[in-house]
């Protein structure tokens, strides 16, 4: 990889090769956090434009060895062109443009004035339409990719990337570091890629949803791929019991909120045929998503140590007999982890 977007040196002179700037035109560059996976930089111009810029990573930075190559990137740019139709309008950023050979995409950034839903939750705030609009946007990405049909399922038949970033370093990962979960989370992965019901995000979480002007944005395409939606709900909602977990002040408002982004989901994809055979999976995906982010790769970095032994202890009781409904799941967690806690 020659160029590095991080130097901004050399990412003027990127712009200003490909045309996307004039020569000595004033173009201000910010190096943007949060992700693991890419370099981030927000590039503005002094007409108002504002784009971001992704670029892949081979080494992911975290902690242990986690790699991937960088050609995901256009699974990434593809899946934005996609889901710039497929999803409500205004909820993605638009699609500008990619450069495999640099194993970078830009698109338009966010107006300044935005904020990370994940900060908003973890500060307490919980507004109930939010998780009615994720609700409905999960849910409207799922059903319109779904019936799509053949044209979605070919252009992201492609798994590679969803499970070298998610499968191994979350599932498989905890099956090793914690051998009473081993075959739940080894069967739980083979099975998932044996479901091909609609497009799956791999990522729909609060960290990669901004909030603008009341509008919740959906970020970060990288593991898109067509396969069982059961692990997008599963993994939102893993969040959602995760922050009600660490948060106890908030956890009633929490357990009210996941169950609301649930019914608001579950109602957007009844009409499809796979809708009345997905509850049990999200249960399972939840589960082993719980167990994965205190004990895989990228464990939740606001988790006390306390914390995750408490969660993986709950998890490991509820596997071996699950709730039968997404909803009983949600009051059954976080009954256990007061229970743990006053004990």
């Amino acid at each position: 990889m020659e160029l590095n977007i991080e130097d901004f040196d050399a990412l003027r002179a990127y712009l200003t090769q490909m045309k996307y700037a004039k020569l000595g035109e004033s173009v201000s560059m910010k190096n943007l956090d949060g992700g693991v996976s890419n370099r981030t930089v927000k590039v503005s111009w002094p007409d108002g434009r504002a784009w971001v810029l992704k670029q892949a990573l081979p080494k992911l930075r975290v902690s242990v060895d986690w790699f991937s190559s960088p050609e995901r990137i256009g699974v990434e740019a593809k899946a934005l062109r996609w889901l710039n139709h497929l999803a409500p309008p205004g909820t993605t950023p638009t699609f500008i443009f990619e450069d495999m050979a640099n194993y970078l995409m830009g698109m338009e950034a966010i107006p300044d004035d935005h904020e990370n839903w994940k900060s908003v939750l973890l500060s307490g705030q919980i507004v109930s339409d939010h998780f009615k609009q994720f609700g409905s946007l999960l849910g409207t990405i799922h059903r319109h990719s779904s019936e799509c049909g053949p044209e979605v399922r070919g252009a992201f038949a492609d798994t590679t990337y969803f499970e070298n970033l998610r499968l191994d370093p979350y599932y498989l990962y905890a099956a090793e570091k914690i051998p009473p979960a081993s075959r739940f989370l080894r069967v739980l992965a083979r099975e998932t890629l044996t479901h091909k019901d609609s497009l799956v995000h791999g990522d729909f979480s609060p960290k990669n949803t901004l909030i603008y002007q009341g509008k919740l944005i959906l970020l970060d395409y990288e593991v898109v791929h067509f396969g069982d939606p059961a692990f997008d709900v599963g993994f939102a909602l893993t969040h959602f019991l995760s922050k009600a977990h660490h948060l106890p002040q908030a956890r009633a408002s929490f357990v009210s909120a996941a169950d609301l982004f649930w019914q608001v989901y579950r109602k957007e994809i009844a009409p499809l045929n796979w809708a009345g055979a997905l509850e049990s999976r999200c249960v399972r995906h939840t589960l082993a998503c719980l167990l994965a982010r205190v004990a895989g790769k990228s464990p939740l970095e606001y988790l006390t140590p306390v914390e995750e032994t408490r969660q993986r202890d709950v998890v490991l009781a509820l596997i071996g007999d699950p709730p039968t409904s997404v909803s009983a799941l949600i009051t059954d967690f976080v009954a256990r982890i007061e229970t743990y806690a006053q004990n």
